[in-house]
């Protein structure tokens, strides 16, 4: 009987051993390390500046700073095997640095200001949108020492999710502190869909490092962090087969702002289209309820907003410029958006590129596109990494140059100079990027197979 020989496969000399990949892991954890000291350092002296407006071109600067950090931190985490050390480094640097900007007050917007005296009619017992700060005999609910001067004969813009977190929150600090966390819940829920469709938990690096969304929440306190939160949650049970909770924070998630109705024919394309329509729909109806007896006004303080602002805008700016009237440019804008939508919906793959797609779509497209507008796709930047939207949710951030003009008293102005230095890098990438994909497509399929096979 003859024994039988074991053959060692033959190792070649390039293949990776045991101690190059453990070599290779402490080297990305010693760089994330680096960049997350760097990324806390520049946090923690932003946050001790009490007045932002007044240092707006410094604090642009550091936040591109921050932004070159934050893309050398994707660049690890995608090309570099981590582990645990580096998921609680990067956690640990993202937590850190909301913390350190959470006390410093919203010197870059006056918005927190608006939530607050929409919280306070809203206790009063008046409907937020049949009333507006311009109001003499509703004077008394104006904070003296930050009036309302913008905005002041509109009545609420916000659907009613919002208005009632508002309502409960008496205090600035309430709410910064209520939309971080909202922001951080927004981080767990990443970590979950990294886990549920098998990738890499230190992608979310990619949300928890976005300096667009740490000034957004943070420090300024905005509140589409409740939009974000309820639009990922959504997405999250959608990915796990859970259609009617898909709706249901869907649903609120469009009670807290608006533009996430735009991914309702993705998220329908899934499963059970109209019963899941009507939960939707069932959902909405039942946030403005509450508000019925404003009629017709529901909509008038985003009407009002829609027809008088135009900020940060992109395409919708060269529409104009190109001797378009607003109303020519938004029809361009709505029916553009609408074929995003179309497109996302035949698409055959999973909702999670379609929906940056039509988000990054409908931003490009807009009249306004302020920075923090930016994070509602950086979610889905961490299932669907794109670089040239990473770049942009960086640049964004030249969209506070305004800040300066407004800070003193002469109104909310873009300066062309600025906009083309935020938004013709990104163009510029994604256009090259298209001619890269459609000359591929073009390609007859042997010279592809030859090319591998070299």
């Amino acid at each position: 009987m003859n024994p039988k020989i074991k053959i060692q496969p033959v190792q070649s000399a390039n293949a990776p051993t045991p101690y190059s990949d453990n070599l290779k892991t402490l080297k990305g954890t010693l760089c994330i390390t680096g960049l997350a000291i760097a990324l806390a350092a520049i946090f923690i002296g932003v946050g001790r500046e009490t007045r932002l407006q007044e240092h707006v071109p410094e604090f642009i600067a550091w936040m591109l700073i921050v932004g070159m950090v934050y893309i050398a931190g994707c660049y690890v985490v995608e090309n570099f095997p981590l582990g645990g050390v580096a998921l609680a480094v990067i956690v640990g640097a993202g937590i850190l640095a909301r913390l350190a900007v959470l006390p410093a007050p919203p010197s870059l917007t006056d918005d927190l200001y608006r939530y607050q005296w929409d919280g306070r009619v809203e206790r009063a017992g008046f409907n937020p949108y049949t009333v507006y700060p311009a109001m003499r005999r509703l004077a008394r609910f104006q904070n003296s020492l930050h009036p309302i001067t913008t905005g002041r004969t509109v009545p609420a813009i916000y659907p009613p999710l919002s208005e009632w977190v508002f309502a409960q929150l008496r205090t600035i600090a309430g709410l910064k502190w209520t939309f971080t966390a909202l922001d951080l819940a927004t981080l767990a829920i990443v970590l979950l869909l990294l886990q549920a469709t098998k990738k890499s938990l230190h992608r979310c690096l990619i949300y928890a490092w976005n300096p667009a969304v740490i000034i957004s929440f943070a420090l300024s306190g905005h509140h589409d962090s409740l939009a974000v939160f309820t639009l990922a949650l959504s997405f999250y049970f959608i990915t796990l087969g859970l259609d009617a909770f898909s709706m249901v924070f869907l649903g609120l998630s469009f009670l807290s702002k608006l533009f996430s109705v735009i991914l309702l024919p993705v998220f329908l394309k899934q499963k059970k289209r109209w019963g899941m329509a009507g939960l939707f729909l069932a959902v909405a109806a039942l946030g403005y309820f509450p508000f019925r007896q404003a009629g017709g006004q529901l909509i008038r303080g985003f009407s009002d907003y829609a027809a008088g602002w135009e900020g940060n805008d992109s395409l919708f700016r060269l529409l104009r410029w190109a001797g378009n009237s607003k109303a020519q440019a938004e029809l361009v804008a709505v029916t553009s958006t609408l074929g995003l939508v179309f497109y996302g919906v035949k698409q055959r793959i999973g909702p999670a590129r379609p929906c940056l797609v039509i988000l990054a779509g409908l931003l490009f497209l807009s009249p306004n596109a302020f920075p923090w507008y930016f994070t509602w796709f950086v979610p889905f930047l961490c299932l669907e990494p794109n670089l040239p939207l990473l770049l942009m949710s960086v640049t964004c951030v030249l969209g506070y140059s305004p800040v300066v003009t407004y800070a003193a008293g002469q109104g909310f102005h873009n300066s062309p100079l600025m906009l083309g230095l935020e938004y013709a890098p990104v163009y510029v990438w994604l256009v090259a990027l298209g001619i890269k994909h459609f000359g591929r497509l073009d390609k007859p399929p042997e010279v592809e197979l030859s090319r591998r096979q070299a």
